[in-house]
């Protein structure tokens, strides 16, 4: 592959913010996936620089995540400001991602313009099942014009959601045929269903297919357990819709990356399920170099 690989979907998962309960993660559910015991404490951003090299990861997006109305019991969020100090500290290897939370109203509309244009965030984050609101909800809306307005891209959990913590079970409200009416409406804004769309992954290849502006993540899920048809997909006809990421600490990157290996896909899907897809959907640093590598080879 040329250049490293890019991780579109990373948690800051450190001592502080597991200590401070920004995580959502109980200890079943780290159980549940299997995440090593020496881990589950946090890792510090030097350590997860340590994973990403031996893994081969270039660029990790990191989300400010906002999960939940925090007028309701274990909500929480990742404040912009952690975020936008760990991407100042390292801008060659971490890029921002701006959690959404519908129920701020205008404030959360300030707050994201400030996170693009002030603190240089690439794109926005949505989770549907901590607001149990779907996708195609009105309140989400006038974030999707935000979004259109400032010229970035909106990713969200399609598919179930798992019991993250006991204390708070969520509804699973993000099937990825809920973007259809959302790629109707904004057709100039991408809209990427990130984890897979599980259980019902043959909806988010058909949004894939049908709107230019819908893209897939694989991420969540280990790769070797992808479903047939979405490893078909990202080697065939939908090589230019799929792009790669861990859901960190839900998956290692080491992991992640050596299984994707596994897979076999053909040279060029896996150079744009790796790498070229996230670079020209977030416009990161290094797409304009592609733009001439790709206008040179026509």
């Amino acid at each position: 592959m040329k250049n490293g690989a890019i991780d579109i979907v990373c948690n800051v998962f450190t001592h502080q913010t597991v200590e401070e309960n920004r995580t959502g993660l109980d200890e079943h559910f780290k159980h549940q996936v299997r995440m090593p015991e020496d881990l589950r404490a946090g890792v510090s951003i030097e350590d997860y620089l340590i994973k990403m090299d031996k893994a081969g990861i270039e660029r990790s997006l990191l989300i400010a995540v906002r999960a939940g109305d925090l007028n309701v019991r274990l909500s929480f969020e990742v404040p912009y400001g952690y975020v936008q100090k760990i991407c100042e500290q390292y801008p060659d290897r971490f890029s921002g991602l701006a959690g959404i939370d519908p129920t701020r109203g205008m404030q959360g509309l300030r707050d994201l313009e400030v996170a693009v244009n002030e603190c240089g965030f690439v794109g926005a984050h949505f989770y549907p099942h901590w607001f149990s609101m779907s996708p195609d909800a009105a309140l989400m809306y006038p974030y999707y014009a935000k979004c259109c307005e400032l010229n970035i891209p909106i990713m969200m959990q399609v598919g179930h959601n798992l019991v993250y913590s006991r204390e708070r079970r969520l509804p699973s409200v993000g099937r990825p045929i809920a973007l259809d009416q959302v790629a109707i409406d904004f057709p100039e804004l991408k809209v990427i269903g990130i984890h897979v769309g599980i259980p019902w992954t043959d909806e988010m290849i058909s949004m894939c297919w049908k709107h230019e502006n819908v893209y897939t993540a694989g991420d969540a899920y280990a790769p070797r357990y992808w479903p047939e048809q979405y490893v078909h997909y990202a080697n065939t006809y939908g090589k230019h819709k799929v792009l790669f990421g861990t859901d960190w600490p839900v998956i290692d990157p080491e992991r992640a990356v050596s299984e994707v290996e596994a897979l076999n896909l053909k040279d060029d899907a896996r150079q744009m399920l790796m790498r070229d897809n996230a670079l020209r959907v977030f416009r990161l640093p290094g797409v304009e170099q592609l733009k001439k590598e790709s206008k040179s080879e026509i």
